[in-house]
């Protein structure tokens, strides 16, 4: 399949998916969303989708593909969850940007490491390192008051649902290990 192909397909598929809260709006008297809320779903849908398909090419691994796929989704996750709610307390607890970083760390580790499976699996490793103490300094560290703090959240649920998120980018990060290893295996036995 070609990029162009791809791309048409990816805007394809972010249009389907917005009719869905499209319709929710017409049907739901609750559905808040406004223009910016269906511009924001648009592009952050149709950048994850271009940055799996960009990234995805680069190795003709199923394992590697599986591993895109999964960071990705870790990195759509993390910051649709963070823009609705937020990840510790409210979405106006100012802790929350600090989750930047994670995204940081995941897509400066993919630069540096070029894109190949064992430096992206130590990137993923490491955003899911960040992704802990990002966590720890929101939580523990740096508690805000006001309204940014939420105390009727449970601090449990924080850590279960940072922990999940925590997981997904180290599952990235086996993964991509697991397919750097399959790499590595072709590689030696293309030289005997």
């Amino acid at each position: 399949m070609t990029l162009t192909q791809s791309i048409t397909r990816i805007a394809l598929a972010t249009a389907l998916l917005l009719l869905i809260p499209l319709a929710a709006k017409f049907f739901l008297p609750g559905m808040g969303w406004d223009v910016f809320d269906f511009v924001f779903a648009g592009v952050l849908l149709f950048g994850t989708g271009l940055t799996y398909v960009l990234i995805a090419r680069k190795w003709n691994n199923t394992v590697y593909r599986v591993a895109v796929g999964v960071a990705v989704l870790a990195g759509l996750l993390l910051v649709w969850a963070n823009a609705a709610v937020g990840l510790v307390g409210s979405e106006d607890n100012p802790a929350n940007l600090l989750y930047a970083g994670v995204l940081a760390v995941a897509l400066m580790g993919a630069i540096v490491a070029r894109f190949r499976p064992l430096g992206m699996s130590r990137a993923m490793f490491g955003a899911a390192i960040a992704y802990v103490l990002v966590t720890v300094v929101a939580l523990f560290v740096w508690t805000p008051t006001g309204v940014g703090a939420e105390p009727s959240v449970p601090r449990i649920n924080e850590l279960a649902a940072n922990g999940a998120f925590a997981a997904l980018w180290a599952f990235a990060g086996w993964l991509f290990q697991r397919a750097a290893s399959m790499t590595n295996s072709d590689a030696n036995r293309q030289l005997a």
